[in-house]
């Protein structure tokens, strides 16, 4: 009876072992990439997105152009070389940004603590007239 134990034993260990060997091997392996003739190269990400980024929306309150701030509703954002800036889909720049019309995008926070936009859309509601229904 304790041969049987120990045969059983040393069966459960050995299968253990066999088991825990690719998922160790799986583990080392910190790339887990396809073989290089396969590979396609790394894609350079903008950035101004490396870093984490927070959304921001709101009606736009002011813009400075010569600062390069805009603010929303009470939060200032500070335009950097790195900004993307589009109106109604297409590229802007700052002095395309109506106050009163919706903004959107997102912003990081540089290390003097300050909010960096990465991405600023304005959604060109406030100059945009309403079309009124025609009556026959």
């Amino acid at each position: 009876m304790k041969k049987h134990i120990a045969n059983l034993s040393m069966l459960t260990l050995c299968a253990a072992a066999i088991l825990a060997v690719p998922a160790l091997s799986r583990a080392q392996d910190t790339t887990n990439a396809p073989a290089a003739a396969t590979q396609t190269p790394p894609v350079k990400k903008h950035s101004a997105t490396l870093s984490a980024t927070l959304p921001f929306h709101g009606t736009l309150t002011a813009v400075d152009t010569n600062a390069m701030t805009l603010t929303v509703e009470k939060r200032t954002f500070n335009m950097t070389s790195d900004t993307i800036i589009t109106k109604d889909g297409k590229p802007a720049v700052l002095g395309d940004g109506v106050v009163g019309e919706q903004v959107r995008g997102a912003y990081k926070k540089n290390a003097e603590g300050k909010l960096d936009a990465v991405k600023v859309y304005f959604d060109g509601a406030a100059g945009a007239k309403k079309k009124e229904p025609t009556t026959n």
